[in-house]
C-alpha cells in the first residue's frame, strides 16, 4: 500500500474524533493496473460507500479503528481464513463508520495471481455470506497463490 496523500492519515484521525467514529477507510486505487483492475477497485470502493445503508464494509487495506471498540468487537477473529478485516468491519454500528475522501494506492498483484473472475466470484459469494461466520472458516484458496 502506498498513501496517494500525506494528509490521509491526519484527515482520517481528526475525522474520527470530531464524528466520534469507530471505523474509518478510505478508497483503493490501482493506477498502474489494467482497465479491469481499476474497474474492480472502483466496484469495491462504491460498495464501501454503499454500505454505510446497511452493514459497513471495508478492507484491511486501509482501516483506522477507535481501539476501545476494536477491542469490544473483539478484534480480528483469529480462526478465520480470509476476510477477516471485512468480517470485523460489519460489525460495526452504520452511524460509526466513514469513508474518508482520498486513497491508497495499491497493485494489481493479487488480480495477476488469482484472476478477476475468481476474485469478484469470491467478493460476492463474502458478500452474500455477510451473516454466515462459518464461510469465513473455510478455506477458499485465498492464499494459495501467494506462495
Amino acid at each position: 500500500m502506498e498513501l496517494a496523500d500525506p494528509t490521509l492519515i491526519r484527515r482520517s484521525v481528526e475525522l474520527m474524533k470530531q464524528k466520534n467514529l469507530h471505523c474509518l477507510t478510505t478508497n483503493i486505487s490501482c493506477p498502474r493496473g489494467g482497465f479491469f483492475d481499476r474497474a474492480c477497485y472502483a466496484g469495491n470502493n462504491l460498495m464501501q460507500h454503499l454500505s454505510r445503508l446497511a452493514k459497513p464494509f471495508s478492507t484491511g487495506m486501509f482501516m483506522l479503528w477507535d481501539k476501545a471498540c476494536f477491542d469490544q468487537l473483539g478484534g480480528f477473529h483469529e480462526s478465520v481464513l480470509f476476510a477477516e478485516d471485512y468480517l470485523l468491519s460489519q460489525k460495526v454500528a452504520r452511524a460509526r463508520f466513514r469513508v474518508v475522501p482520498g486513497k491508497i494506492l495499491t497493485s494489481n498483484r493479487r488480480f495477476k495471481k488469482m484472476g478477476h473472475f475468481k476474485l469478484i466470484r469470491l467478493f460476492l459469494k463474502t458478500a452474500l455470506n455477510t451473516w454466515n461466520e462459518s464461510f469465513f472458516l473455510r478455506d477458499h484458496k485465498y492464499w494459495e497463490s501467494e506462495a
